[in-house]
């Protein structure tokens, strides 16, 4: 028998807090100047999540592939990549196997307990995804009561309270939260008309329009400001400060733009200029006004 949403949900969640806690442990990762002493870096970098990752008959592209290519001119050391799944990536960076993630990871309260965040490369800000058509939902207040779908332990699930928030300033409540495995099971389900809304970062949410635009509309944001950055483990302040001072060379020259411009459809002016170390320095950058 096929599980039920909501069965999905618990075993998720529960598998959820083992791989987090797997990330906790101590570990001595690479600083800088041992980096500089070998003679190379080691990133890890995924391998299905566009646009920043995809993969075209075998061969990488996407935003990340391009930003690494700008690492690999910049760095004054070899820049070794290997690239993996999603799955387990953070958790080999933290255990030491990579020095940092060069990726489309977004960042939450619960990550910043154990990485530092470089300068931030793209926006997350979260907005509401519904079916082409449906005049029920025309703004925020319009979710009042109704059912969404959000995928189990992601930064998504954990930004929720914004939207109640939201709704509860308008006179609403939120309603039933039904948790998946993956967007693909969630985006069936908003189509066949189980779901009535779901809720994806800006870029995740504009790429499923541009693939899929007669069968979703993107609505209003419904969480405050939101960042895709890269992690290093807590620690190495050399190393993230090298990283951001890379990324920040990048939006000065124009080129960072440039590529939020090729793999988005528009560029993120607005950004944090610092990397973002600590949770009240995050929840002070994305609370909403």
């Amino acid at each position: 028998m096929t599980p039920t949403p909501m069965t999905i949900r618990h075993r998720l969640v529960a598998c959820a807090a083992v791989l987090f806690a797997g990330l906790a442990l101590p570990v001595a990762a690479a600083d800088l100047e041992e980096i500089m002493d070998r003679g190379h870096i080691t990133i890890a970098t995924e391998d299905n999540y566009a646009p920043f990752e995809i993969m075209e008959n075998g061969e990488p592209t996407g935003f990340t592939h391009d930003v690494v290519a700008e690492f690999k001119d910049y760095a004054d050391f070899e820049v070794r990549q290997e690239i993996l799944p999603w799955s387990g990536l953070l958790a080999a960076v933290r255990a030491g196997q990579y020095d940092m993630a060069i990726t489309g990871s977004i960042i939450s309260t619960e990550r910043l307990r154990v990485f530092d965040f470089a300068v931030p490369t793209a926006s997350a800000q979260h907005y509401y995804i519904k079916r082409k058509g449906d005049d029920r939902i025309t703004s925020v207040a319009d979710l009042d009561g109704m059912t969404v779908g959000v995928q189990a332990g992601s930064v998504l699930l954990s930004r929720l309270p914004e939207l109640e928030a939201m709704l509860e300033e308008t006179g609403g409540s939120l309603g039933e939260v039904v948790e998946y495995t993956s967007y693909p099971e969630i985006y069936e389900d908003l189509s066949n008309g189980r779901l009535d809304y779901t809720v994806n970062s800006i870029i995740s949410a504009k790429s499923v329009i541009a693939e899929r635009g007669d069968t979703f509309e993107m609505g209003q944001p419904v969480s405050g400001p939101g960042f895709h950055a890269y992690p290093v483990p807590k620690g190495n302040e050399d190393l993230l400060q090298y990283i951001s001072e890379f990324i920040l060379e990048l939006r000065d020259s124009g080129r960072l733009a440039e590529l939020q411009e090729k793999w988005f459809g528009e560029a993120f002016p607005d950004l944090p200029r610092v990397p973002i170390t600590s949770v009240e320095q995050y929840n002070e950058l994305t609370s909403v006004e």
